[in-house]
């Protein structure tokens, strides 16, 4: 059977709305308003420690504990998941694939947004960094996730909308889909195995791999 490990932001769950409010006040906290006032979309994906620390902050940890403290009471749950998403998920299921969940977001708070919004009963495990920023790296992250869960990963698939998947998933040995309608790029997708449109497009993508 093949496991899928999926990203959350930008891949099962629409949660820009909620990230950049939270991001917008975490930069305001920390008298950057410049940077509250600046197209931040980009940063929804990778750790922040390594966009915040790309950006020149010379203050990173400041502006994560406000961003922390801002998303956890605001934002956490202004996200929707993507239509469509919820039945791929399901035709998955149906057809014996296992899903985990591989996301940059720490589990900490990945686990309560799958649970909000009914993805986590789909899921067989969920992983995600350390608060303290244990397993940022997401091929880190995924190495765990095969060792706990003893899956091949030439059996396995990484799905996800941004380059640090790709790379995860090329670092473990797997292959990986890109889904367009997250927040990467064309050219962050090019070592993708397929690019896909539409969530319904996700089984049979999958399916054509012959992992």
């Amino acid at each position: 059977m093949t496991a899928v490990f999926l990203d959350l932001d930008g891949t099962i769950m629409d949660s820009q709305a909620g990230i950049i409010a939270s991001l917008k006040h975490a930069f305001a906290a920390i008298d950057r308003s410049d940077l509250a006032e600046s197209d931040l979309k980009w940063m929804i994906g990778p750790p922040f420690i390594d966009s915040f620390t790309k950006i020149g902050l010379s203050n990173p940890h400041d502006a994560i504990e406000a961003y922390r403290v801002h998303y956890q009471a605001e934002g956490m749950f202004d996200a929707a998941v993507y239509p469509g998403i919820t039945q791929a998920l399901d035709d998955l299921l149906a057809s014996d694939f296992r899903l985990y969940l591989a996301t940059a977001k720490p589990h900490l708070y990945a686990r309560k947004i799958t649970a909000h919004f009914g993805i986590a009963p789909r899921m067989t495990m969920e992983f995600g960094p350390e608060t303290d920023g244990t397993r940022n790296w997401k091929g880190d992250l995924l190495a765990h996730a095969l060792e706990q869960t003893g899956e091949d990963p030439k059996r396995s698939v990484m799905v996800g909308d941004r380059h640090h998947d790709m790379a995860a998933a090329a670092e473990v040995g797997m292959p990986s889909i890109a889904v367009r309608w997250g927040y990467g790029h064309a050219e962050e997708w090019e070592t993708a195995a397929h690019v896909i449109d539409d969530a319904s497009q996700l089984p049979g993508a999958i399916a054509g791999l012959n992992l």
